[in-house]
């Protein structure tokens, strides 16, 4: 079957559409697709097994188009998808964003964004909420990760909290830094009388943010470490045993929480958005915003080495619900389904 792939943003581009639309496109290419990938990101990756054409004009996007046997939307991209109208072809169209604004106001862009999923012939939401809130007839599939990267290497943790994400509000790291500190300084817990705080990644607040660490009593006990990748996050990763994600922000999903239970992580997390779906069992989650819910949570799962091993009791489970063969699966048999409807 011949599968146009449209994603509005790809590599060499970061974050987390590329990375869901290198996977997909990888693993169709691998189940035998004859995959053509259509982006607005300019630039080259090497060794992909498939063509990208990057920023293609009309007439491109209408020869694409003509060639599909179905056409999938990794995120609705009507810029690029508008020409399947003209041929007829079926499509698939997954959603990892949500359709509205960040206050919940819907605009007349949102309105065509719902317009446009009623042409598809299925549609794929990355997590319960978002198929409750913005498609209800939609097929819940959740978000994979790399996991030939991220593993468990050791069971040795000498550190006790990690966040990694984006530097921006939205991420609620104030949130976590002021728990720490309340946990640590304030309110001092026995158990974490060394604990220290590890803080992965960049973004416009990190000045803000060391600044508010650096007026705690021990300042040296939040580190800094800005963006890592690869090997060196994954080895990072597995020095901790906890792990923050204290969203305000409601999230389609949470690769990250994926990320960080395959390290062995247990994460707390904000119980908006798609969190829960993410971190399953294998976690425990707060009131989103609530500076007391996180602290409350985090102090009675630091007390409780029985919750602990639980959450880690149910980590392989969770993670083989979210491997790459499963979800590969599942969206391929969307995908047949679709074109041979």
């Amino acid at each position: 079957m011949k599968l146009l792939f449209l994603s509005h943003v790809f590599s060499p581009a970061i974050g987390g559409i590329e990375a869901s639309s290198e996977f997909l496109a990888n693993a169709f290419a691998e189940a035998g697709y004859e995959v053509r990938l259509m982006t607005m990101t300019a630039g080259e990756v090497s060794s992909l097994r498939y063509p990208v054409i990057r920023r293609p004009s009309v007439a491109e996007m209408l020869k694409q188009h003509a060639w599909a046997d179905i056409v999938y939307e990794n995120n609705p991209c009507m810029r690029l998808s508008w020409p399947k109208l003209l041929f007829g072809k079926p499509s698939v169209i997954t959603l990892h964003t949500w359709i509205s604004r960040a206050d919940g106001t819907i605009t007349l862009v949102d309105k065509l964004k719902f317009r446009w999923l009623a042409h598809a012939k299925k549609v794929i939401a990355v997590s319960q909420a978002m198929q409750q809130r913005c498609w209800p007839p939609a097929i819940v599939i959740g978000n994979s990760y790399e996991e030939q990267l991220f593993n468990c290497q050791s069971d040795h943790r000498n550190l006790d909290f990690v966040f990694l994400g984006r530097l921006v509000s939205d991420k609620g790291v104030e949130l976590a830094i002021r728990a720490f500190s309340d946990m640590v300084f304030v309110h001092p817990i026995p158990e974490l009388a060394e604990a220290t705080l590890t803080i992965i990644g960049s973004g416009p607040d990190r000045e803000l943010l060391e600044s508010l660490a650096a007026s705690l009593p021990a300042p040296s006990r939040i580190r800094f470490l800005g963006p890592l990748k690869g090997e060196t996050l994954v080895t990072e990763l597995n020095r901790h045993t906890f792990q923050f994600i204290p969203s305000t922000w409601e999230e389609p999903f949470g690769i990250v929480a994926l990320e960080g239970i395959a390290c062995g992580l247990i994460p707390i997390a904000s119980n908006g958005g798609g969190l829960p779906d993410a971190i399953g069992n294998a976690g425990v989650t707060f009131e989103r915003g609530n500076l007391a819910s996180l602290i409350t949570v985090t102090a009675n799962l630091v007390h409780s080495p029985t919750q602990q091993a639980q959450c880690r009791a149910a980590a392989p489970g969770h993670l083989a619900a979210f491997g790459n063969e499963t979800i590969t699966r599942k969206f391929i048999d969307v995908l047949e389904e679709a074109g041979n409807s």
